[in-house]
């Protein structure tokens, strides 16, 4: 027996068609939503703070090159091992390379790989949990198996498993964080996807015999940006970490680039001879990054969930 049709929202014509003052309607108070967030964000310490942080790191990114004392890769084995010093001022590395020029370098190889893997994850990741929450049903069931099958597996060691297959390079470092995130984000996206397709704007949708990508994405989307947004900027930080760990286990960024986690990996045996700063202020560059993203993450949370 069929199920009648729901009734057609308010605001609809007599043919299920929205009328422009309701399109006008939710146009501004989608606006107004958005200038309250930003001006939320505005006052959000955290964010503030971890904007500051981030935004340190990707100047470093952009201009390192132009301000590092030394060619971060030009070695001085006549040099190696120095102490931190006016001349150097993270001392050098085993191979007499300048530590300050390649931490201040290091951060475009590390923000790159991580920002690009952090926009594949959200993007294969959205698509995934728009499709999974709004047809429900077999093809819910099926991708949700499948996601839960990635899901149930470490992060690092799915990372080793694919950088091993495909290859050591940037590509696949990119490619390895993007596919283990993008389950995690499609589950945030279907869970917002599951409350809004029983809202009445989907519901006139249907009756307006829209096709299914526009409501997906012309409606349904724009109401969930706020889940996708915190998602981002949460997963961003653990690329970071997830793309400097790689690196230290050396599969991550190749040799000679001067990549924090492979900087790490290279001297940190030498701790116990006494030579901390190789490994030190690497580490540091990492734990200030990481903490930036999570502030920033922080103050988009409290944002964009209330």
């Amino acid at each position: 027996m069929s199920v009648p049709p729901k009734p057609a929202p308010a605001g609809a014509t007599e043919i299920g068609t929205a009328s422009p003052a309701a399109v006008g309607a939710r146009g501004d108070e989608a606006r107004l939503a958005l200038k309250e967030r930003l001006a939320l964000l505005r006052r959000s310490k955290s964010f503030i703070a971890g904007s500051i942080i981030v935004g340190f790191w990707v100047l470093c990114a952009i201009f390192g090159e132009l301000v590092v004392p030394e060619d971060p890769l030009a070695t001085d084995p006549i040099n190696d091992l120095m102490t931190p010093s006016a001349d150097h001022w993270f001392g050098t590395d085993r191979l007499g390379r300048d530590v300050f020029s390649r931490v201040i370098t290091g951060a475009r190889d590390i923000l790159i790989a991580a920002l690009l893997a952090t926009i594949l994850a959200t993007v294969v990741g959205t698509a995934l949990g728009l499709v999974t929450g709004y047809f429900r049903g077999a093809v819910d069931d099926v991708l949700s198996r499948i996601i839960e099958a990635f899901l149930a597996l470490p992060v690092i060691i799915m990372g080793l498993l694919v950088t091993v297959s495909l290859g050591r390079s940037n590509t696949t470092l990119i490619l390895t964080i993007g596919i283990l995130f993008a389950p995690i984000i499609s589950r945030t996206v279907r869970a917002a996807v599951l409350t809004e397709r029983e809202l009445e704007y989907v519901s006139a949708a249907r009756l307006r015999n829209e096709r299914t990508p526009y409501i997906l994405f012309g409606e349904i989307l724009p109401n969930v940006t706020g889940p996708i947004v915190v998602e981002f900027t949460v997963r961003l930080g653990y690329a970071i970490f997830v793309a400097a760990g790689l690196s230290f286990l050396g599969f991550g960024i190749a040799p000679p680039a001067p990549d924090w986690g492979l900087q790490v990996a290279e001297h940190y045996g030498l701790i116990s001879g006494g030579f901390w700063w190789p490994v030190l202020f690497p580490s540091l560059a990492i734990a200030t990054l990481v903490i930036g993203v999570n502030l920033i993450a922080d103050g988009v949370a409290s944002a964009f969930e209330r």
